[in-house]
C-alpha cells in the first residue's frame, strides 16, 4: 500500500533540531523523500542517519543564497517553512540586533524561500501546498517575547496574503500556531515547575505539545485532506488561545 506522499519531495526549513526535525522524520515515515535544510551541518549529518534524505546547509537568512539554493534542489512538491529562532527579551530591553536578526529569520526567510519555490511551481504548473510554521506567541503576548510575538504575527499576516494571492494558481498556504513542544531544548527550558507551571495553568488540556502531535497537523495540511483549506493560523496549543 503506498503512502500519502510516496514519491513527493518536500523541502523542510530548520529540519535540524527540534520540530522540524519531528516534521521530517513523520513525512519520510508518510513515504515522502525529505529535502532537509539547516544551518549546522552535524544536525543534518544525524538526520541522515535516522531517515533518508537530501540535505543542505544553508542560513535562510541570507536572500542572496536561498534563490541559488532552491535552484540546486531540482524539483519540491510541498514546502514546510520551519526554520525560526527566539531572543528572549522584554519590550524595553529589545536590540535592533535582535529585531533585525528575528525577523530575518522568522519573516523574511519565509518570503524568500516561498517566492524560489513558488516561482518554479508556477512555470510547472504545479499545485503545491506550503506550511509556516508560526506560533501562539502571533495572537497572544509573552513575558520577555516582545520580538518574538512581532515575528509570528507578521508570519500569520503573510500566510494569508500568501494564500489570497496564490489561490488562483492552486497553491494552498497555511500555518501552524503551536505553544510550547517539548523537544529537548524546550524541556530544559521549561524543565523549572516555576516557569512552566503559570504557561501550563493557561493551557485548558494541562499539558504542553510534542514535537510529532505538530508534525501530525503540517502533514494533514499538506495532504489531499486539506484540499479547501488555505489561509489558516490552526493552533496546535491545548486550547490555549481558548482561555
Amino acid at each position: 500500500m503506498k503512502s500519502e506522499f510516496t514519491g513527493q519531495r518536500i523541502l523542510v526549513t530548520g529540519a535540524g533540531k527540534g520540530i522540524g526535525r519531528a516534521i521530517a522524520r513523520h513525512l519520510a515515515a508518510a513515504g515522502a523523500r525529505i529535502v532537509a535544510v539547516s544551518r549546522t551541518a552535524a544536525d543534518l549529518a544525524t538526520l541522515g542517519r535516522e531517515i533518508t534524505c537530501e540535505t543542505h546547509v544553508a542560513d535562510l537568512s541570507d536572500p542572496s543564497a536561498v534563490a541559488a539554493l532552491v535552484g540546486t534542489m531540482g524539483d519540491i512538491d510541498h514546502l514546510v517553512n520551519n526554520a525560526g529562532i527566539s531572543i528572549p527579551q522584554t519590550f524595553l530591553d529589545c536590540t535592533a540586533e535582535a529585531f533585525d536578526r528575528t525577523m530575518a529569520v522568522n519573516v523574511r526567510a519565509v518570503l524568500s524561500v516561498s517566492q524560489a519555490v513558488v516561482r518554479r511551481w508556477i512555470v510547472r504548473g504545479h499545485r503545491g501546498a506550503i506550511v509556516n510554521l508560526s506560533s501562539q506567541a502571533s495572537q497572544a503576548a509573552l513575558p520577555a517575547h516582545a520580538v518574538y510575538c512581532a515575528s509570528k504575527g507578521a508570519l500569520d499576516a503573510l500566510t494569508r496574503v500568501m494564500a489570497l494571492e496564490l489561490g488562483a494558481h492552486g497553491i494552498r498556504v497555511n500555518a501552524v500556531n503551536p505553544t510550547v513542544t517539548l523537544t529537548p531544548m524546550a524541556e530544559m527550558a521549561w524543565g523549572d515547575p516555576a516557569k512552566s507551571g503559570p504557561m501550563l495553568a493557561r493551557i485548558p488540556l494541562g499539558r504542553f505539545a510534542r514535537p510529532w502531535e505538530v508534525a501530525a497537523v503540517v502533514e494533514f495540511l499538506l495532504g489531499p485532506s486539506a484540499a479547501m483549506i488555505t489561509g489558516a493560523a490552526l493552533p496546535v496549543d491545548g486550547g490555549f488561545l481558548a482561555t
